[in-house]
């Protein structure tokens, strides 16, 4: 169902698909980041 939809998207969202690709990767950042600061919150 993804490329049907991107498949109707305009042309100029087409720079949009490695950050639609990379998506799912964010909430791991967001987690990661997260840990870390709270490490060095800690840590401090």
């Amino acid at each position: 169902s993804s490329s049907f939809f991107f498949g109707k998207l305009p042309e100029a969202y087409a720079f949009l698909n490695p950050i639609v690709d990379f998506m799912p990767v964010i909430p791991l950042f967001f987690f990661l980041l997260a840990f870390v600061w709270q490490a060095a919150v800690s840590f401090r």
